[in-house]
């Protein structure tokens, strides 16, 4: 009569199942390296590798207890590293994609940030150029601006023509135009 490994495979696990520990290091020996080369392979990470023949082998023995005695145990371990296997690389692929998304969110944030401090010295080379116009001029033009008032409005609180405050809003447009131009110009593009 003729003995295979398939008997042997069938001998360790009947007595696995009644919690031999000889027989749970005899499944050891005999397969941990050609497992631990099939995960090697799947997974180019000797960690990784090292990692899930160890938790298979965990799993085997928390398990051997209660497997059918119709199962193989080789094709049993290699299931488990393949099963193993690909939840590394679906677990792979969403740290990928959350780092990307990640990448994303600063790079999104550091626009941002660089918007607003563009902003906020535009901001400030307009109101310098505003405090520089003339009193009667930056008067008008503020409340037409700042104050939202019509032109109607404005002549009407400081007692001049709408004609003059026109004049004034147009002037003071001008002056800003020609001296915010450049500055403007150089800071958001430089």
């Amino acid at each position: 009569m003729s003995y295979n490994i398939a008997d042997e495979d069938q001998e360790l696990l009947q007595l696995l199942r009644r919690g031999s520990q000889q027989a749970y290091m005899a499944v050891y020996k005999k397969y941990q390296r050609l497992l631990f080369l099939y995960a090697y392979r799947k997974l180019n990470n000797q960690e990784e590798a090292e990692d899930v023949v160890q938790e298979v082998f965990i799993s085997f023995w928390n398990k051997c207890e209660t497997l059918s005695p119709e199962v193989s145990i080789a094709g049993y371990l290699y299931r488990a590293v393949r099963n193993r296997a690909l939840n590394i690389f679906a677990h792979r692929e969403i740290e990928s994609k959350y780092l990307e998304s990640l990448d994303n969110f600063l790079d999104q944030n550091q626009e941002s940030a660089d918007s607003l401090i563009r902003e906020r010295q535009i901001a400030a080379l307009i109101a310098a150029e505003i405090d520089r116009l003339p009193a009667k001029m930056r008067e008008v033009f503020e409340l037409s601006r700042k104050g939202h008032l019509s032109y109607k409005e404005i002549a009407l609180e400081l007692n001049i023509s709408e004609y003059t405050v026109a004049t004034q809003i147009k002037r003071a447009l001008k002056i800003l135009r020609t001296k915010l131009g450049a500055c403007i110009f150089l800071n958001l593009f430089f």
